[in-house]
């Protein structure tokens, strides 16, 4: 399903759902509790949340009937999410869902006994003590496998071949960042590209890091997968256009807000599947007993009113291979 057809969803995850559970869960009502890590009024987070609680709807949880969510909002900002994330793991609820490492990292670092389900985690070894036999509390859904950050640079050669310099925002803080940013310097200069890391601590940074790199000439911008770069979206896709970059990005919606290529996992997919993880723990299945699964497919969408705007032919091999084009 296309993002906007859960726009709506949101609103109505607290009416009442049918029942298709078993009579025995339908009489429990248990508690999930969710840390999002951006904030309430972000859209995509609400399309996220939506497609979660509408899978849990179709497992037969119902709100008010036999379940209870609590739902807390982090907004990229690391002391609120600690408390928040402490305020949930006193509610005492069954399992908890953590959507980013931002999220997740505060809950596994609080609690050892209630049970973890994480979403878009980029480093999973950070929380969970093995892929297939995860921690005693913790499981998931990993976001990237780092060798695929390759691919973003190998993209952006492809839809414009003259580039040799790349701009990567990334979080210095972040492990994942770090790991992303690694694995594209290890192929940077097969595909004669000098890389250029930019942190994301605030705006203004992001912004005086991209002017000043930016005006040089066969630039191009790699965006990595971090909270705080989506939380400054908006600025980072405009900027890539005041400064006439080509850019390749972690996320769908910087390509719906008018970035060039999104290339990664389907993040929609990933709270549906999250989904499945919480319910088979309100049920009695143990965290270790749920392997942290790797994305099974990764998407690829291309921009063609920027690449326009940009003066950039798309090559038809290119658009051959996306799973969307934007015209």
């Amino acid at each position: 399903m296309r993002r906007r057809e859960f726009i709506t969803l949101l609103g109505g995850a607290a009416a009442a759902w049918p029942i298709g559970a078993s009579a025995q869960w339908a009489r429990q009502v248990r508690r999930v509790g969710v840390l999002m890590s951006l904030a309430a009024d972000d859209r995509e987070s609400q399309v996220r949340l939506a497609v979660f609680l509408q899978a849990l709807r179709e497992l037969g949880w119902t709100v008010d009937r036999n379940l209870q969510i609590d739902i807390r909002w982090g907004a990229d900002n690391d002391e609120r999410t600690r408390r928040y994330a402490a305020e949930l793991i006193a509610l005492a609820p069954n399992v908890i869902l953590a959507s980013g490492s931002t999220a997740a990292g505060p809950l596994q670092r609080s609690t050892r006994t209630v049970p973890i389900v994480f979403v878009q985690v980029a480093e999973p070894s950070s929380l969970a003590a093995g892929m297939a036999r995860p921690d005693a509390n913790v499981t998931g859904f990993a976001s990237i496998e780092y060798g695929m950050s390759a691919k973003w640079l190998e993209l952006l050669k492809e839809i414009d071949p003259r580039a040799t310099r790349a701009v990567v925002v990334c979080d210095p803080t972040s492990g994942a960042g770090k790991g992303q940013l690694g694995a594209m310097q290890s192929v940077a200069p097969s595909l004669g590209l000098e890389l250029f890391p930019v942190g994301v601590r605030d705006a203004d940074e992001i912004a005086r890091a991209m002017s000043a790199v930016a005006g040089e000439p066969s630039g191009g911008l790699i965006v990595t997968t971090s909270t705080r770069a989506s939380a400054h979206r908006d600025l980072i896709v405009a900027l890539a256009a005041r400064h006439r970059l080509p850019a390749v990005y972690p996320f769908r919606f910087y390509v719906y807000s008018g970035g060039l290529i999104f290339y990664g996992a389907d993040w929609t997919d990933q709270y549906r599947r999250a989904a499945g993880y919480v319910d088979r723990i309100l049920k009695g299945e143990k965290p270790a007993d749920l392997p942290v699964q790797t994305p099974a497919k990764y998407d690829l969408v291309v921009n063609l009113k920027t690449a326009k705007a940009l003066g950039l032919t798309v090559p038809p091999s290119l658009l051959m291979r996306a799973d969307e084009v934007i015209e």
